[in-house]
């Protein structure tokens, strides 16, 4: 399973609609292009590749043509299907591209299924997570948990490094 991403229309009536409908960051004209217009978007996850990080139904704030350091977690096309949106952490940057791995490693498709990802398939750079109020959030108690943890910037906190010493 891969962290897929959907694109919504926040202003709109809860219409979801897939990422191919979206434009080519790349055939955008200098100073004109998408991340000129819209430098923030807003995203929903669906998938269990980044928990413990991400999850399910939780909402991202994106930043297109942010600088992508080792540890941030970005949003780019699957190498093999380019009309599929993912999420992942920027391990390293290699020759090619950079490595991408999922903070889930029992989910699978990162780099470690298809190898180093072409730098332009990077299309943004997660700021923050929003974590929606579930119904069985509704106690006392889990709203007060909620409101804690609801809205985050998601950052390079979780080391990577850490990650692959623990294996």
């Amino acid at each position: 399973m891969y962290g897929t991403v959907y694109w919504t229309d926040r202003g709109g009536a809860g219409e979801m609609r897939e990422v191919p409908e979206l434009p080519e960051l790349t055939q955008e004209q200098p100073g004109r292009g998408l991340a000129a217009r819209v430098p923030f978007q807003v995203v929903e996850v669906t998938g269990p590749s980044m928990v413990p990080t991400l999850h399910h139904g939780d909402w991202l704030l994106v930043q297109y043509g942010a600088t992508v350091r080792p540890g941030d977690v970005v949003i780019l096309r699957h190498p093999f299907q380019q009309d599929l949106l993912i999420v992942k952490r920027a391990a390293e940057r290699r020759r090619g591209g950079w490595w991408v791995l999922a903070d889930n490693t029992f989910a699978g498709g990162d780099s470690t299924d298809y190898g180093t990802v072409p730098e332009e398939l990077v299309l943004a750079r997660v700021r923050a997570r929003y974590r929606p109020l579930k119904k069985d959030q509704r106690s006392l108690w889990g709203v007060v948990t909620w409101a804690v943890s609801a809205l985050r910037p998601v950052s390079a906190a979780r080391s990577v490094s850490r990650r692959l010493r623990a294996r």
